[in-house]
C-alpha cells in the first residue's frame, strides 16, 4: 500500500509538471506567433507607405496583406483622427493629391465644388461646457482666385479668408470672435459647431462651382491648453477628396494560428501657420 501510494503521489507530481510544461510551451508558441503576426502587419504598413498601393508579401514564417485607400474619400464628412491642443491646426483639402507625386490635381480625381458651397465645422469633446477652458476655432479657407493653380502649378493668385468662432460669450467682446453653436453637428459627436457659407465670407460664387478653385481649409483651436479636442467637418452639395492614406494591414503566420490587424493613416499636411505672418519668397529677399 505504501509503495502504491508513493507511486500515485509521484505520478501525480510528474503529470502536473508535464501538464504545466506543455501549457507553458503552448503559451510561448502562441505568444511568438502573435508577435510574428503583429510584426508582419507592421511591416505591411511600412511597405504600403513606400509603395503607395496595395501590397502583399511573405516574410519568413509570416505574411502580410496591406490595403491602401483614400482617407474619407468620397464622403461628405471627415472626422480628423487625432485630437488637437490650443495653437495646433489641421488641414481639410478640397482638391485631390496625386497618389504618386503628391501634386494637387483634379484630373481624373475628385475635387469638392458645389453651387452655394458651405461647410459645417464641428469641434469639442461631447459634454464640454462653454466656459473659459472650452476651445474656440479659427477657420482659414484658401482658394485660387485665378482658378489655374491646380492645373498650372502656379498658385500666385491664392487668397485666404478667415472666420473665428467661440462658444464662450465671456471672451467674445475681447477677441471679436463670432458666437459658435452649442451642439448641432450633423456628423459625429461634438460639443460645438459653426456654419461657414463660402459666399458669405467673400469667396466668388464662380470659384465655388469650379473644381480646383477651393483649395483647403485650415482649422486651428485656441484656449484649450490643458485638454485636446476633436475636430471634424461636413460639406454640402458635394463630397471630399482623399484627406490622406488609410492603410489596413493584416499579418498572418504560416500556420495561420495567429492573425493581427493594424489600421494606420497618413494625412496630407499644409503650409505651417508661421507663413501667415512671415515673408516668403522663392528667390532671395534683399533688405535695404
Amino acid at each position: 500500500m505504501i509503495v502504491l501510494l508513493s507511486m500515485a503521489v509521484i505520478l501525480t507530481v510528474v503529470l502536473s509538471v508535464i501538464s504545466r510544461s506543455i501549457t507553458d510551451i503552448s503559451l510561448t508558441s502562441y505568444s511568438e506567433d502573435a508577435l510574428r503576426a503583429f510584426s508582419a502587419a507592421e511591416a505591411g504598413v511600412e511597405r504600403a507607405l513606400i509603395v503607395g498601393s496595395d501590397v502583399s508579401e511573405a516574410i519568413g514564417n509570416a505574411s502580410f496583406t496591406a490595403d491602401v485607400s483614400g482617407l474619407a474619400e468620397g464622403s461628405s464628412s471627415y472626422d480628423y483622427p487625432l485630437e488637437i491642443y490650443s495653437g495646433e491646426s489641421i488641414y481639410i483639402w478640397f482638391v485631390s493629391h496625386n497618389p504618386t507625386t503628391g501634386v494637387l490635381t483634379c484630373s481624373s480625381l475628385p475635387c469638392y465644388s458645389a453651387s452655394n458651397a458651405s461647410a459645417q465645422v464641428c469641434w469639442g469633446r461631447p459634454g464640454t461646457s462653454p466656459d473659459a477652458a472650452s476651445p474656440a476655432v479659427e477657420i482659414s479657407v484658401f482658394y485660387d482666385s485665378g482658378q489655374a493653380g491646380v492645373t498650372s502649378g502656379n498658385f500666385a493668385n491664392v487668397r485666404v479668408l478667415r472666420g473665428a468662432f467661440d462658444p464662450y460669450v465671456g471672451r467674445s467682446p475681447a477677441n471679436s470672435f463670432i458666437a459658435a453653436t452649442q451642439g448641432g453637428c450633423s456628423s459625429g459627436s461634438y460639443a460645438f459647431s459653426a456654419n461657414v457659407d463660402f459666399t458669405d465670407i467673400g469667396i466668388p460664387a464662380l470659384c465655388e462651382s469650379t473644381p480646383g478653385c477651393l483649395l483647403a481649409a485650415r482649422v486651428r483651436t485656441f484656449y484649450n491648453n490643458i485638454l485636446a479636442h476633436p475636430v471634424g467637418i461636413n460639406v454640402s452639395g458635394g463630397t471630399l477628396p482623399a484627406q490622406g492614406k488609410l492603410i489596413e494591414s493584416t499579418g498572418t503566420t504560416s500556420t495561420q494560428s495567429s492573425v493581427r490587424k493594424i489600421r494606420a493613416y497618413r494625412t496630407f499636411g499644409g503650409p505651417p501657420p508661421i507663413f501667415d505672418a512671415a515673408v516668403f519668397s522663392e528667390q532671395s529677399v534683399t533688405k535695404p
